[in-house]
């Protein structure tokens, strides 16, 4: 037997050691996290007031009470085992950052104490030098600046023989330029408070501040690690880069909210345990469409710490997969001719107190601030379709966006049917099934009161109104949340000032205020009309509609990163104070970088892997098919045996289908060496253009032959594991 069937007889699922934990989660919900309740416990009242008037109003607390709060940080954390702390970043690769560093420091009688002071709480200073910076700073400036960002708790990480305390932190350049995916987004959500607060002041609204609140529903595939570390694509890129369909793949529909396997449920369990140690708020887990495909969804919370949340379970789920045998992929494509991994992010906006702005609500005065709100993101959608479809921009994401399971990359909005027919009659000026007169002259009390429920029906929009909250689709799985927060609280930042100076401007003609604000949003309406779509958004009706209505359709990454550097967009971040001209052309480089590296490695890989994998196998197989030839017609010739020609024709014709697939697979081959040489030369902004529209189809062209061969090559010579082993394993 080849090493392939070896394994797939060997594998089973590992005995996990049962661990005795409290069958109520909210018993140990948080244990490993420095909450704020934790805090005013340890702390004075008055440096925890301070910390509090840190976090809401930006007032910086003092030298005392920042050493107060370290020392009791220390003092937590010592208490729970840990020994060093690290602040925790995410540099512009997508990941986390740490540097550990230990408590200890020299007295002066010379003896070793613990200390930990508000200084290094509050900064720290790790070598940047190897983090992207987009041409922000020369190589040889390695200094970076990490600071405590306040509004997240501090966590402990644990392995078997240690425990860190991890200070989530903004990451900054010398010259205080953002290199992190952090900064940018507290940044919109200063801009989005500040706009939503004076848009509400029109309707004696009174609150403080306006956060936007998130969920990340975490879409991923399990195989066993025995297979995966016998794939180097899957190893070195994240997805097959070749692999035939398997018979039965997703086309029976039983793996969607099916029964969980006992394997993948101990799995989950135990993801969940850790998570909740970490006071992320998993709720619900279940089988997704694809076979082996899986999903997490968290609860709601404001933004900032639900981004943080979603890097720490990426690393849980990824770790504890390893503990059971198993591997977590978190690439957006990893099988091709199967659904790939999404990350639907739920998103709305929420006062001081808690209310959900995006909620339709029980009286019309109520509903007519949610309409303003509702119409307010429409607008910002149709004004700056472009900046959130690059927000999801990436070349895993590339392989997604489109296909049968994902939305397009044409972004549209989809509402509902009974939020489509409000927005019509606010459009239109008329309550079409109560009266036929002027909607702005009746005022507001015949506005209709909406179902609570007001659901999404929609599976193929890309941003769809799922009831209190809005839901964007286009996310890929392994992306870090902050970049598509902080488009979107920007671009509604931008829309909610608009809106209120239209507001403003209306008022000043109509003395009565509910009237002009219908007014004002029937112009917002009529503008932004054309992104609205309430339709199949997979169908090429669609495409050529959404051509029609001027709606961009972006399939390249290249292309749509451009958006960031676009004058638009500079003008727009730099207004809002969320990113600055330099900090967003530094992006657009990172991102630019990154999508060559990832095509490159992705190529050569696949260079590799034919090379030494598939086409030996081929060999050896057309050297059998050949010699069975040659024994056929010897023994037609010699007339030892007596059969029709057809069966020499019939050998032929597999001797002849096998040989053109490996000369296809050749001629390709040296094609691709010759792309990848003409590339070397190439600017940046070319190369990844090139990459696009020349080096991936020829990759694709490639892997139609090496699967063909793989559909007709003997199981006893094909070594890497196949895609209905991987993915059907028990």
């Amino acid at each position: 037997m080849g090493s392939r069937s070896e394994v797939t007889q060997l594998i089973e699922a590992m005995k996990i050691e049962k661990v005795v934990i409290p069958t109520q989660v909210s018993s140990y919900f948080g244990k490993n996290t420095f909450s704020e309740i934790t805090m005013q416990k340890m702390v004075s009242q008055k440096t925890f007031k301070a910390f509090k008037a840190w976090q809401e109003d930006g007032v910086i607390i003092t030298k005392d009470q920042a050493d107060e709060i370290a020392h009791s940080m220390k003092e937590w954390a010592i208490s729970h085992g840990a020994t060093s702390y690290t602040h925790w970043f995410q540099p512009m690769t997508g990941l986390t950052a740490e540097k550990h560093d230990s408590f200890i420091t020299i007295s002066n009688t010379g003896s070793v104490i613990e200390k930990f002071s508000g200084n290094k709480l509050i900064q720290g200073e790790p070598d940047a030098s190897s983090f992207p910076s987009g041409g922000i700073r020369a190589t040889f400036e390695a200094r970076g600046y990490t600071a405590w960002d306040p509004s997240s708790p501090a966590f402990i990480t644990e392995v078997d023989n240690g425990k860190t305390l991890c200070i989530p932190t903004i990451f900054i350049s010398y010259t205080g330029d953002a290199l992190d995916k952090k900064l940018p987004l507290l940044r919109s959500e200063s801009a989005l408070s500040k706009a939503a607060v004076e848009l509400l002041k029109l309707f004696e609204y009174d609150t403080r501040f306006v956060a936007s609140t998130s969920g990340a529903e975490q879409e991923y595939f399990l195989i066993d690690e025995a297979y995966y570390r016998m794939r180097p694509d899957l190893l070195l890129t994240g997805r097959t880069l070749i692999g035939a369909s398997s018979p039965k793949g997703q086309q029976l529909e039983d793996q969607y909210f099916g029964s969980i396997k006992e394997r993948v449920l101990h799995y989950m369990h135990d993801v969940a345990v850790e998570a909740y140690n970490l006071g992320i708020p998993l709720t619900t887990k279940h089988n997704e469409v694809a076979p082996h495909q899986y999903e997490f969804a968290p609860i709601f919370e404001q933004s900032n710490l639900a981004a943080d949340h979603n890097q720490l379970l990426m690393n849980i789920m990824k770790t504890i997969a390893h503990r059971h045998g198993l591997v977590c992929l978190l690439h957006e494509k990893p099988f091709a001719g199967v659904n790939g991994s999404g990350k639907h992010l739920n998103w709305s906006i929420c006062d001081d107190k808690g209310n959900n702005l995006l909620n339709p609500g029980e009286t019309p005065e109520t509903n007519l601030i949610f309409l303003t709100v509702l119409c307010s993101v429409i607008y910002a959608l149709y004004n700056n379709a472009d900046l959130l479809r690059a927000s999801v921009a990436s070349a895993g994401n590339e392989h997604r966006l489109g296909a049968n399971e994902a939305p397009p990359a044409i972004i549209s909005v989809y509402l509902g049917e009974q939020l489509s027919k409000v927005i019509s009659m606010i459009e239109n000026g008329k309550i079409v099934e109560a009266k036929k007169q002027d909607l702005i002259d009746l005022g507001v009390k015949l506005l209709p009161k909406f179902i609570r429920d007001t659901t999404d029906r929609n599976r193929t929009s890309p941003f769809a109104f799922t009831g209190q909250k809005f839901e964007f689709r286009a996310l890929g799985s392994a992306m870090n949340i902050s970049t598509p927060i902080a488009v979107l609280n920007t671009i509604v930042a931008d829309a909610f000032l608009i809106v209120t100076e239209r507001i403003k401007e209306e008022h000043k003609t109509n003395s009565n205020f509910n009237s002009a604000v219908l007014k004002a949003l029937s112009g917002v309406i009529k503008e932004s009309r054309s992104v609205l779509f309430e339709g199949n958004n997979y169908s090429d009706e669609w495409v050529k509609e959404a051509q029609k209505r001027g709606l961009p359709n972006i399939a390249s990454t290249p292309d749509a990163l451009k958006a960031f550097v676009s004058p638009k967009a500079i003008d727009l971040f730099e207004r809002h104070g969320v990113l600055t001209n330099v900090e967003l052309k530094a992006r657009y480089n990172i991102w630019l970088e990154l999508y060559e590296k990832v095509i490159d490695i992705e190529a050569r890989t696949l260079k590799e892997i034919v090379n030494t994998q598939i086409l030996p196998a081929a060999y050896e197989y057309q050297s059998s098919v050949a010699s069975g030839l040659d024994t056929l017609i010897d023994l037609s010739k010699n007339g030892a045996v007596k059969f029709s020609a057809d069966i020499i024709e019939d050998r032929k014709e597999a001797f002849t289908t096998i040989s053109e697939h490996i000369y296809y697979v050749r001629k390709n081959m040296k094609e691709l060496e010759n792309i990848l040489n003409r590339s070397e030369s190439m600017g940046l902004e070319t190369k990844t253009a090139f990459f696009f529209s020349d080096l991936k189809p020829h990759m694709e062209h490639i892997r139609r032959h090496v699967d063909a061969l793989e559909n007709i090559m003997p199981d006893s010579i094909w070594h890497l594991p196949k895609y209905r082993e991987m993915l059907f394993i028990s």
